[in-house]
């Protein structure tokens, strides 16, 4: 069987199909075929993950070099048998560790999620009946029979199609329902534009279809996602990149010195057990215990106050990586647009024509008005997304559809088919039998007698070129004295009279234009990376003020043809990602952070979560699918792209807070080494014991430190550029605040001590 090398589904005709999987089109697979099959391909199950146990969670929060050093300092001191010291520095490890533990413990649960969502029967045909039967049992090349409403239960050729529309949100994030059949399609386009195809997941929004499955489990495009989000490790964040390193500084450092002065002391013959306390007095002086409990604080602080501001963030770590955000790749449709149509523009030859244009859109409609006893306000319009946008404009233009037909009976009703993309409504009206048009502008500009028709087709171009969804509208009156049946009417729908073009948008969402604008002025590059079509996502793009012209937009499968290198080189032309898969998603990712930027990326669907995994900060929307909000490190509650610059500002803020307290803690824990290492070199007492040294790095430091956890932003904390990974955490300015401050105390320290002595 050529299955798992034969890929290319669609642009096979389904006989072709169905021979490849030696399917009967009538009978379906018989019983020995169905076994053969779930032994070679398994169960239409996808791949299991192992998910981290809450021990496991607790033990990660170990594995920061700041925690191991305390550790190997209260291993020391129990060594040493000092208990009073001990339980100060395990008392520090516990405190931080449980509180990374509680607010970080969140079952990653994407796969568990997607496994939870696809739990379905389905109608299949095997030995010439027909049958109800767990998703899980479906084989490559069952006969699968959909209507609407069903979620498809595995990757199928189309055999035949009713009016079948798909709603495949979840794996292209584009809400508007494709259109199927069963025709060939060309071999290299994007999974958007695969008509004949459906996809496991996917929702049947309306009609019926015959499918052949071609995929199941990890070989369906949600499957090929499961194993992505599998496979795809976390990358460490730019926080644990420089924490990390200036943890392993600490450690080096101190304890070269402690090593040092150990040495010293043996060489200047001191008892060992007196020099190895000294060194060990110098290790311990050398860690600022208070630190990463301070560290933590100032995270969790800024998680809460995310919250507030509608965002949720999901781990301790990704509070800090937000302020080191450096580009923001987000998703077109809900991030930007809200994800409904409105009426953008009307057109008409005559300009007294608009208000019997909407009357046509009123009429020549599906949608209604679920409570029309309500005030205006509350009116809930239900119905196809197109039909309630057209059936809106028209109330908001004072048209009434309920009186419109009371004055007009409706006599019949023409529904929209892909074969003669128009529907239409009949009304008596006192012309006679009239039927008012609604489709495709090509098919009814084919079907009117028009003398302008270059004038509307001018029109059109101008409309279609910003990336607006058009339809036209016409009206004939019929040859009828009676109604006659509907299908005498289609012949008699020629020769109509073109009335006008309604153009339709998903309209921006509120306050993303001045978010796109906060994060430039922060130096943070914007980019959409989308699944709908190049011309509409450029639209929006330039209605929000990033470049939308032909040369910085690309479509996912001319990206599939650049290398890696010539991807790289492109980066900072191309402002438009348009018909991308999750695979591109991934590889736009990658790219970017080649070049040692930060990116954070936005999504709501299962084709998002893999590039959310990848990105060092995935931005999930609330309303999105959990298993886009359980990979996600940042839950946008209210779905809005204003939430994400609020966002970075509290990161920034918090990398700001985080340099501060380790400055003030550095600077004590400097002044102890210094303090004691100049009382060994002159001979004297030590000033102070190690008690004391754990007293003072954890309570006279540490609740002063923690203060410094509520301090707000500075007023220019998003004018400045973007830091990035390799930034080191403490800058020259503290380092000298650290040194000239250190010096300072010590010598009043110690004169003071030399005083006292006397």
């Amino acid at each position: 069987m050529e299955y798992i090398a034969q890929r290319s589904w669609h642009a096979l005709s389904w006989e072709e199909v169905a021979k490849i999987f030696e399917t009967d089109l009538e009978k379906g697979l018989t019983d020995a075929q169905v076994k053969e099959r779930h032994k070679l391909f398994g169960k239409n199950i996808l791949p299991k993950e192992k998910f981290p146990s809450r021990f496991q969670v607790f033990l990660g929060q170990l594995k920061s070099p700041l925690i191991l050093i305390l550790i190997g300092a209260g291993v020391i001191t129990l060594f040493l048998q000092d208990y009073t010291d001990s339980i100060v520095i395990w008392g520090a490890v516990a405190l931080n560790s449980f509180l990374g533990y509680f607010q970080e413990y969140r079952a990653t649960k994407a796969l568990a999620e997607l496994k939870k969502a696809l739990k379905v029967h389905s109608i299949v045909v095997r030995n010439g009946n027909s049958k109800e039967i767990p998703q899980e049992e479906i084989v490559p090349g069952d006969i699968v029979l959909l209507k609407a409403g069903d979620k498809i239960p595995a990757d199928g050729r189309i055999i035949q199609a009713w009016d079948m529309k798909a709603q495949e949100a979840v794996l292209t994030g584009e809400w508007l329902a494709s259109e199927k059949t069963n025709a060939v399609v060309e071999r290299e386009v994007p999974l958007g534009d695969k008509e004949n195809m459906v996809f496991m997941g996917s929702i049947v929004e309306e009609g019926e279809g015959k499918v052949v499955a071609t995929g199941t489990g990890q070989h369906t495009e949600l499957g090929k996602i499961a194993v992505l989000l599998k496979e795809i490790k976390g990358s460490e964040t730019p926080y644990q990149f420089r924490l990390n390193k200036f943890a392993k500084l600490i450690g080096y450092l101190f304890g070269i010195i402690a090593f040092l002065i150990f040495l010293e002391g043996l060489l200047a013959g001191k008892p060992f057990n007196e020099i190895f306390t000294l060194a060990v007095a110098i290790a311990v002086a050398s860690v600022p215990e208070g630190l990463p409990v301070a560290i933590t604080a100032v995270l969790a602080i800024g998680m809460s106050r995310m919250l507030k501001r509608k965002g949720l963030i999901r781990n301790l770590a990704s509070t800090e990586t937000l302020g080191s955000t450096s580009v923001i790749a987000t998703d077109k449709t809900l991030t930007l647009t809200e994800g409904r149509m409105e009426m953008d523009e009307i057109f008409s030859l005559d300009p007294k024509d608009g208000r019997r244009t909407l009357t046509i859109a009123a009429l020549a409609n599906d949608a209604f008005v679920e409570n029309p006893d309500a005030v205006f306000q509350e009116w809930i319009v239900r119905g196809k997304p197109t039909d309630k946008a057209l059936l809106i404009a028209a109330m908001e233009a004072g048209i009434s559809k309920t009186g419109m037909q009371k004055e007009f009976p409706l006599l019949e009703r023409i529904s929209f088919e892909s074969s003669t993309q128009y529907q239409a409504s009949i009304h008596q009206t006192p012309q006679g039998v009239t039927a008012f048009i609604s489709g495709s502008p090509e098919k009814l500009l084919s079907m009117a007698a028009l003398k302008d028709k270059m004038v509307v087709e001018e029109k059109l171009k101008e409309l279609t070129e910003k990336g607006l969804r058009v339809l036209a509208l016409g009206e004939k009156v019929l040859p009828f004295k009676t109604f006659p049946k509907s299908d005498h009417v289609a012949l008699e729908l020629h020769d109509i009279e073109f009335v006008g073009l309604i153009a339709l948008k998903d309209p921006l969402r509120k306050g993303v234009k001045e978010a796109i604008a906060k994060a430039a002025e922060a130096g943070i590059e914007t980019i959409i990376v989308t699944g709908d079509h190049a011309r509409t996502a450029a639209a929006v793009a330039k209605e929000i003020g990033i470049d939308g012209d032909p040369s910085s937009t690309i479509e996912g499968r001319e990206l599939e043809k650049l290398s890696d290198q010539d991807l790289d080189s492109m980066l900072s032309t191309l402002k438009v990602y348009a018909r991308v898969e999750p695979k591109h998603k991934l590889r736009i990712v990658e790219a970017w952070q080649r070049r040692g930027q930060i990116i954070a990326m936005t999504g709501d669907g299962v084709n998002d979560a893999p590039a959310l995994k990848k990105a060092d900060i995935g931005i999930a929307l609330g309303s999105g699918t959990e298993v886009a909000k359980e990979t996600g490190d940042l839950v946008l509650l209210g779905d809005s792209f204003s939430i994400i610059p609020l966002a970075i500002e509290e990161g920034r803020i918090i990398v700001d807070n985080i340099r501060k307290i380790i400055t003030y803690m550095l600077t004590g824990s400097f002044t102890e080494i210094i303090l004691i290492s100049a009382s060994i070199l002159f001979g004297l007492p030590l000033p102070i014991t190690a008690s004391q040294i754990l007293w003072v790095n954890f309570v006279e430091d540490g609740l002063p430190g923690i203060a410094l956890t509520f301090e707000k932003g500075e007023k220019d904390v998003m004018k400045r550029r973007p830091e990035g990974k390799h930034i080191q955490l403490l800058p020259l300015p503290m380092k000298t605040i650290i040194f000239l401050v250190g010096i300072s105390t010590d010598l009043i320290l110690l004169g003071l001590f030399l005083y006292l002595l006397k």
